[in-house]
């Protein structure tokens, strides 16, 4: 049997910054972090593979005054049997040799149906329940070039606008999962990096990584996406298609911001829960668009919309005229003087 390789952590972490600066992390994301408190703590979500470890690497060579407070979570699907298990090893591993202390957790009962989707949200749950157990709120992700491609075509393919184009963002600010618990934020630094520079820069640093076999298989559709579907695009547009990419997600997001700010403006809301219509009268269609998405998310007893059902709705609020339309089993979303609001069901009287 080969001897295991050891492997100088410390010294790998200093080489890897050398070959990734500060100054190739995504800008907003280093300016978020060096706006924080000192004594902020911050957990990184490790899987083991090259992206979160070059990640891991990067926070404690960059930002040496955090390393105390630093957390790495690492969530065992148990789906690849000895493999999965052998993930877990080498985090702890990976950790003890840089003293950060590994958070882990384990899928007692995967499902029969172990779907890519079932599987991310364990892992999101696992987190989110310890976080919240720490009162950590900086969450940092190794997404990078790559899987904004990958995103950006999965999302387009089910139709996705600028809010669903700009994931994943390098700061994305979202509610905890507890009643004022306040926002918890993602950090994603390693937007302006493709996943074959961060590999190169753990190679040349002497450090290792985990390689996830089924990642190579095309199960699930971002990995057709990675297999057979980018590279090809890559070859035929005989230019970085990946930094393009990276570039639309950027303007995309500014898009979308430009228009919450909009709708933010517009001042939509009142009291009771319900939405101003007049005031939307003569907007563009996008503006129309994203306020009534926000007011269906804000009504916790509304039905999910087909985008039938979505189109028509839009179209009543952009003509104002008084509506009455189905959300549901629950209630209705009804327009009466310029304003929509969310009607219950009425209760049926059951006979005894």
């Amino acid at each position: 049997m080969k001897a295991r390789r050891t492997i100088d952590w410390p010294g790998a972490a200093a080489r890897v910054a050398r070959l990734i600066p500060r100054d190739r992390l995504h800008k907003a994301a280093l300016d978020w972090a060096d706006a924080r408190p000192g004594a902020e703590g911050w957990a990184v979500a490790l899987s083991g593979g090259a992206d979160s470890v070059g990640l891991l690497l990067l926070l404690w060579a960059h930002w040496p005054g955090r390393r105390a407070r630093l957390r790495a979570f690492h969530f065992d699907h148990r789906l690849r049997g000895a493999e999965s298990a052998a993930d877990a090893r080498f985090c702890a591993r990976l950790c003890a040799a840089l003293g950060v202390k590994l958070v882990s957790g384990r899928w007692k009962a995967a499902p029969k149906s172990r779907s890519e989707a079932n599987a991310r949200s364990a892992r999101f749950a696992f987190i989110d329940r310890e976080m919240a157990r720490r009162r950590m709120r900086v969450l940092w992700l190794g997404h990078q070039q790559d899987d904004i491609a990958e995103t950006m075509m999965m999302r387009l393919a089910r139709g996705s606008g600028a809010a669903g184009l700009a994931a994943p963002r390098a700061i994305h600010a979202i509610a905890a999962g507890r009643a004022g618990a306040g926002l918890r934020f993602h950090v994603r630094p390693l937007l302006g990096l493709k996943k074959s520079e961060i590999a190169r820069a753990l190679r040349l640093a002497g450090a290792s990584w985990r390689e996830d076999s089924s990642n190579a298989k095309g199960a699930h559709f971002r990995n057709r996406l990675r297999l057979d579907v980018i590279p090809r695009w890559v070859r035929a547009a005989q230019r970085d298609a990946l930094s393009g990419a990276a570039l639309s997600r950027e303007l995309l997001e500014e898009d979308d911001r430009a228009l919450e700010a909009w709708v933010d403006a517009l001042c939509l809301a009142g009291a009771d829960g319900s939405m101003s219509v007049r005031k939307l009268a003569g907007r563009p269609r996008a503006v129309v668009r994203r306020a009534l998405h926000r007011w269906l998310l804000s009504q916790p007893r509304a039905g999910e919309l087909s985008r039938q059902g979505f189109d028509a709705l839009l179209r009543a609020v952009e003509r104002g005229a008084p509506v009455r339309h189905s959300l549901g089993t629950e209630g209705f979303a009804a327009i009466r003087g310029g304003r929509l609001r969310f009607e219950p069901a009425r209760r049926r009287r059951t006979s005894h």
